[in-house]
């Protein structure tokens, strides 16, 4: 597939996507809510990546959603739409959302871990989309908007959902209510992002180097370690613990465990096996 809103690049085992249309500050136009998720899953799929980077070009990391995205799209309810129900309207169109919600969640659900490194704005969609990565680092003149309830709406495809488990509730409140800016430096008090940058060029190296760090280790290990903290979201403590048990028991860490040792024991860097290619089900 040819990608009109990203470009990537795959070197010691990290995968680098690059939103690629700075001059138009990365919108998310129609185009990006079916590349995203077709490219995300194909990386996590063959798994010579362990860990992605995401990052944007331009002076602005994704300025949310495109707004031609918003106009009536008569092709969604068919030719003659007045005589479609609004009920059936109104189901084709969670149908529709309920899509656009896997293009963020794509992200949280790949095999490896996802760094976003941003820069300038990151607004309404962009904010559901650095949610659900793992990591966050930005630019000392990164800033920040839940837009959605500017322009009417609630915000539906991530943020509502993620962010109180990134920051506190009370002010995730005050910003979803608000629509307001805030900027890197409150960000990095609130806990949404780990550090920040004076430039865009050093958040993009920093963000490489922790992925390349991530990649020395061991993927299934990595991998393991994404799974129990996404799992440990949605449950209890005590379930929690129990589907670590599960997995651990399940994976079998030994052989990567012995490599571990052994590297020590002989002062080299560890050679773990990368992960198994998934296959689809009817694949040849």
């Amino acid at each position: 597939m040819t990608y009109s809103c990203f470009e990537y690049d795959l070197r010691d085992h990290v995968a680098h996507v690059t939103m690629c249309r700075g001059d138009d500050f990365n919108t998310m136009t129609k185009a990006f809510w079916s590349e995203l998720p077709e490219l995300i899953d194909k990386i996590s799929d063959a798994a010579e990546a362990r860990v992605i980077v995401l990052s944007a070009q331009g002076k602005h990391f994704c300025a949310g959603m495109d707004l031609a995205n918003f106009q009536d799209d008569g092709e969604l309810h068919g030719t003659d739409a007045k005589k479609v129900s609004q009920g059936r309207r109104s189901e084709a169109q969670f149908r529709v959302t309920r899509e656009l919600q896997y293009t963020i969640s794509c992200l949280e659900k790949a095999r490896m871990p996802v760094i976003a490194a941003i820069q300038g704005a990151c607004i309404g969609g962009a904010v559901d989309l650095v949610t659900a990565c793992d990591i966050r680092y930005a630019t000392n003149d990164a800033f920040f908007c839940i837009q959605e309830i500017n322009i009417g709406m609630a915000a539906d495809v991530g943020t509502l959902q993620r962010l109180p488990y990134l920051i506190p509730e009370g002010i995730v409140r005050e910003l979803a209510y608000t629509g307001r800016r805030f900027s890197a430096d409150e960000a990095l008090r609130y806990g949404l992002i780990n550090a920040v940058f004076d430039t865009h060029e050093a958040v993009i190296d920093h963000a490489l180097s922790v992925a390349r760090e991530i990649a020395d280790k061991a993927p299934l290990a990595v991998t393991g370690a994404k799974e129990i903290l996404n799992y440990n979201r949605d449950h209890t403590v005590e379930e929690s613990l129990n589907y670590a048990a599960l997995w651990n028991s399940a994976m079998n860490f030994s052989d990567d465990m012995m490599e571990a040792f052994k590297s020590k024991t002989e002062k080299r860097d560890p050679d773990f096996q990368g992960l198994v290619k998934k296959r689809k089900y009817f694949e040849d």
